[in-house]
C-alpha cells in the first residue's frame, strides 16, 4: 500500500467538516473524490498535504507513519517531497515566465542546480504540451494553458502522488478538455492521483476508485464501476441518478 489514511477529523470555528475519513491508495491508483459542494472534499485533500492541519488522523506513506495533527516540519517536508498539489486557480507567479514558474520550486525547495532544473522543467512542459511557451507570462496564457503549466510544475518534482483539487473548475467549458487530456495521459502512464472533481465522465472513465463524501463522512468507498453501476447507499444512488439525468438532458 502506497498511502493509508485513517481517521481524519477537521473542524473550522466549531463546525465539524471531516468526521473520520479513511482511504487506501495503491501505487498507480486514480482515486476520484466525489460528493456535493460543502462535503469536505477539498479540506480532506488539503489535510493530506498539510495545507490544513487536521485535528486528528494519521497517514502511512511508503511505510512511514505520520500524525496529521502533530507532524513536525521535517516530517511535513518529507511528505511534500513525495507529492505535488494542483490547485483550482493555478497559483502561478504572475511576474515570472512559464519556465521560471516551473524551475522555481526545483532551485529553491529542492536546491537543484539551475541548469538541471531547466532540463527537468522543459521535460515536464513538453509532457503537457507547453514547451513552446517557455518565455510567456501567465497573463498571456489561457486558463487551460495556465493549469497545464501548474501540472508541469508538479510533474517536474517527480512526485509519487499528485493531488488535484478541482483542476478544471475555474476553466471555461471549451478549455476543460485540454486539462483532462493531460490527466488521462498521466493516468495511462501509471501516475498515482487523488482527484477532487465534478467532471463525472472523467471520474467514470479514468479513475479506478471512488471516495464519495457527504457532510464530512465517507458514504461509499470502492471501485468506480460499482459506484456508478450499483451504488450501495440511498445517498450515493441519489447522487448518481442526478448526474445521469443531467447528462441525458
Amino acid at each position: 500500500m502506497m498511502l493509508e489514511v485513517r481517521d481524519v477529523y477537521k473542524s473550522f470555528d466549531g463546525k465539524e467538516i471531516l468526521k473520520g475519513i479513511d482511504l487506501d491508495v495503491e501505487k498507480g491508483d486514480v482515486v476520484a473524490i466525489l460528493g456535493p459542494s460543502g462535503s469536505g472534499k477539498t479540506t480532506f485533500l488539503r489535510c493530506l498535504n498539510f495545507l490544513e492541519r487536521a485535528d486528528r488522523g494519521r497517514i502511512v506513506f511508503d511505510g512511514e507513519e505520520v500524525d496529521l495533527h502533530t507532524a513536525s516540519k521535517s516530517q511535513i517536508a518529507d511528505i511534500r517531497k513525495k507529492t505535488a498539489f494542483v490547485f483550482q486557480n493555478y497559483n502561478l507567479f504572475l511576474n515570472k515566465t512559464v519556465l521560471e514558474n516551473v524551475t522555481l520550486g526545483l532551485t529553491t525547495a529542492r536546491h537543484m542546480h539551475k541548469d538541471q532544473a531547466r532540463v527537468k522543467a522543459i521535460q515536464a512542459l513538453e509532457k503537457v504540451g507547453m514547451a513552446d511557451r517557455l518565455d510567456s507570462y501567465p497573463a498571456q496564457l489561457s486558463g487551460g494553458q495556465q493549469q497545464r503549466v501548474a501540472i508541469a510544475r508538479g510533474l517536474a518534482t517527480d512526485p509519487e502522488i499528485i493531488y488535484f483539487d478541482e483542476p478544471t473548475s475555474a476553466l471555461d467549458p471549451e478549455l476543460i478538455g485540454e486539462v483532462l487530456s493531460v490527466m488521462r495521459q498521466l493516468a495511462d502512464e501509471g501516475m498515482t492521483m487523488l482527484v477532487v472533481t465534478h467532471e463525472m465522465e472523467f471520474a467514470r472513465g479514468v479513475s479506478q476508485k471512488v471516495l464519495f463524501l457527504s457532510d464530512g463522512e465517507v458514504i461509499e468507498s470502492g471501485s468506480t464501476r460499482d459506484f456508478f453501476q450499483n451504488p450501495r447507499t440511498d445517498r450515493a444512488r441519489e447522487f448518481v441518478n442526478k448526474i445521469l439525468s443531467n447528462r441525458e438532458e
